[in-house]
């Protein structure tokens, strides 16, 4: 496991691979401000406070247009974890899944704490902006399986029966990891989610999802990622469900205009396989970036969850500037996602530069430190 030598990235390449990291990560973002305001309500409800057409434009919601949820916010710290991960590789520590569950236990203090604690110089820049701690609805499962310091693993997994889409959403980051094999991939998405997301659905769903965005990520089609994620997932105990819901996100392509029904019928119970294939149904079948997104949320599910989905299969398929420019105007925390996209495309392409044997840039260990925080007082969080 590890990054791309960096002598394999040219200039343009560099160029297209920031371009996909922040089309992820802002699209991620802007699924989840557009879904946000409607998640849960029915599609009658939708229509009857957005029109005939259902949502079609940013709405008002946690007291604004273009806020975001603990999901936007979970999917941060995934990058921040893999940043960290590669940082404290120069150490001899490499062991991915336990950096992405400091960074999530990072989370979990924002969602506790009533603000940044200068004092832990070891949290790293991210968990010190301001804006993230603020309480968006974060699901049980989150806070429950976050709420210790025991790391959930595939073999003693947090929330055994949890089958809910958070944990998948989150995972978006890991597909950008494009110097890894697939199946690296898969397996470390899988191990994070279990840190949560307990049920085989969920923590698989989560794998194929990163493997999904992997594909696209390194300049494949849409339709052949999905293909390599099912190759992948068939060696898998429990994929059943969630290699039929990818492929009937396929064969619904073929049945004629896209409805708010079929993305409903897609959607299932909400659990993370359904939502999972209502991001593909969209991505693949979407007139555009806006068309696709507003397609995944006008239903009588989980619209943050879809949102975020297909925003970021949309993002890393064809990058930023294929995202609504008005929405991206809007969008809560756009800055920090900016800096925090380029310096995860910096870390993957030019890593050695910024650390290494031959030397360290003393600000990126500032900013991504190679030691763990205490986390004194890390008492449970609240789940209500």
């Amino acid at each position: 496991m590890g990054a791309t030598a960096g002598a394999v990235w040219g200039r343009a390449e560099q160029q297209d691979f920031r371009s996909r990291v922040r089309g992820t990560l802002l699209g991620a973002a802007v699924g989840d401000a557009l879904g946000s305001p409607v998640a849960d309500h029915s599609m009658e409800g939708i229509r009857e406070a957005h029109g005939a057409q259902g949502l079609t434009d940013l709405a008002f919601g946690h007291g604004r247009r273009g806020a975001v949820s603990h999901l936007t916010q979970l999917t941060l710290f995934s990058m921040d974890g893999l940043i960290r991960a590669q940082v404290r590789r120069d150490t001899g520590a490499w062991h991915p899944p336990t950096d992405l569950h400091r960074a999530y236990l990072r989370w979990a203090a924002t969602q506790r704490d009533w603000g940044p604690d200068e004092r832990r110089k070891e949290d790293g820049w991210l968990a010190r902006e301001e804006w993230l701690y603020a309480r968006r609805e974060p699901a049980r499962a989150c806070l429950v399986g976050l709420g210790d310091e025991m790391m959930g693993t595939l073999d003693a997994p947090k929330n055994p029966d949890e089958r809910g889409p958070e944990a998948a959403v989150r995972s978006a980051p890991f597909g950008l990891l494009v110097g890894w094999e697939p199946q690296l991939v898969m397996q470390l998405a899988v191990e994070c989610a279990a840190q949560t997301h307990g049920h085989p659905t969920a923590y698989l769903s989560a794998g194929a999802y990163a493997v999904v965005v992997h594909g696209l990520a390194r300049g494949e089609s849409l339709d052949a990622a999905v293909q390599r994620a099912l190759q992948l997932l068939a060696g898998r105990p429990g994929h059943q469900p969630v290699s039929d819901a990818l492929q009937q996100a396929l064969g619904a392509v073929r049945q004629g205009m896209p409805t708010p029904a079929r993305v409903e019928d897609l959607a299932g119970g909400g659990t993370a396989e359904g939502l999972l294939s209502v991001a593909v149904y969209c991505a693949l079948v979407g007139e555009d970036t806006r068309h696709g997104l507003c397609l995944s949320v006008n239903h009588g599910g989980d619209s943050a969850a879809t949102g975020a989905l297909t925003g970021a299969l949309l993002g890393s398929l064809h990058g930023e500037t294929a995202l609504p420019p008005s929405w991206l105007a809007e969008l809560e925390g756009r800055p920090t996602m900016l800096v925090l996209a380029d310096d995860f495309a910096m870390e993957m392409t030019q890593g050695p530069a910024l650390h290494g044997p031959a030397g360290s840039s003393p600000g990126w260990l500032a900013r991504y430190p190679r030691g763990y925080a205490a986390l004194a007082g890390a008492t449970p969080v609240p789940a209500g």
